[in-house]
């Protein structure tokens, strides 16, 4: 990140909800999935590059904001001869994963996190500007769950996937994330009550399991337009991030290069102020990849 510890550089939050199931592709697969999405490589959770989502945003604005070019040029870069190309000033970082949704027993699912994944995002918090922020539980072999303790009482078990755990309401500090994150994410106190009753906190090693194990994987198929049947070998597997997958990353405007009096609050003003309906990644022709962009202060 460049020059982030200086006041005059101005970050943002920005937020990634999956509405549809999300395919960012990372190339052909080894195993029995041909076409996985895309995961860091030290912790194997998914992630969307924020190429990815700056492609989009200049994609949005050029087509349906109508946004003027210089202002498109100055965000997003433009090529051309060494006198006229300029290098964007709009940076993205890649958008980590804060909460998988997963099955569950109770309440139909859950929005699960980790102790980890709170750590990684309380950094980046910190980072837009954010004050004192709640401590993170760190649950072992129980899971730190927020929901009314006439539902979920001390040593209930709760059922995530394939996994059986024990419940450990945690009204403290699980429930402040709770109401932080859907305060941010949400703007409807209906959607804001539906995430924290089922907002969860469990073991990083359990996260990582639900993470690997707990995405959409679908087959599908090529037909044969004239014999209408299937095509010989195009059968195939493709992985997606379930829908209500959240993901966060931080925005920030570097300095400005088109030298025509844009400043960087014209550029986050312009491109990183409203929600915005975006479609991101692969297969949007059958509705993969539409995802709800928040941008918030610290």
């Amino acid at each position: 990140m460049t020059n982030t510890s200086t006041k005059n550089v101005t970050t943002k939050m920005y937020w990634l909800q999956a509405i549809t199931p999300l395919h960012v592709g990372a190339g052909k697969g080894v195993g029995f999935i041909d076409m996985p999405i895309i995961r860091e490589k030290i912790t194997t959770w998914p992630f969307v590059p924020g190429s990815a989502v700056k492609g989009v945003l200049r994609d949005y604005f050029t087509q349906y904001a109508k946004q003027e070019k210089n202002l498109i040029d100055a965000a997003f870069g433009q090529a051309g001869t060494d006198i006229e190309s300029n290098a964007g000033s709009l940076v993205l970082t890649d958008a980590h994963i804060v909460c998988m949704p997963v099955r569950s027993l109770y309440g139909t699912f859950a929005y699960v996190t980790s102790p980890l994944v709170l750590e990684r995002l309380k950094r980046d918090l910190s980072v837009t500007g954010a004050g004192t922020l709640p401590g993170i539980p760190t649950p072992s072999d129980h899971v730190a769950f927020h929901a009314p303790v006439s539902v979920i009482n001390s040593g209930t078990k709760v059922f995530l996937e394939d996994l059986d755990l024990v419940a450990k309401p945690d009204g403290e500090k699980t429930g402040e994330w709770a109401k932080i994150l859907s305060e941010i994410l949400f703007p409807d106190p209906n959607w804001q009550k539906i995430f924290r009753e089922r907002f969860a906190i469990v073991p990083d090693n359990c996260f990582t399991f639900l993470a690997e194990h707990g995405t959409d994987v679908a087959a599908r198929v090529r037909i044969n337009d004239e014999r209408k049947i299937v095509e010989k070998g195009a059968l195939w597997y493709e992985e997606s991030l379930p829908s209500e997958a959240i993901l966060a990353g931080i925005a920030w405007c570097d300095r400005v290069y088109s030298g025509k009096g844009i400043s960087q609050d014209n550029i986050l003003t312009t491109f990183c102020q409203n929600d915005l309906d975006l479609q991101i990644g692969g297969k949007a022709n059958v509705g993969k990849g539409r995802v709800r962009c928040r941008f918030t202060r610290g």
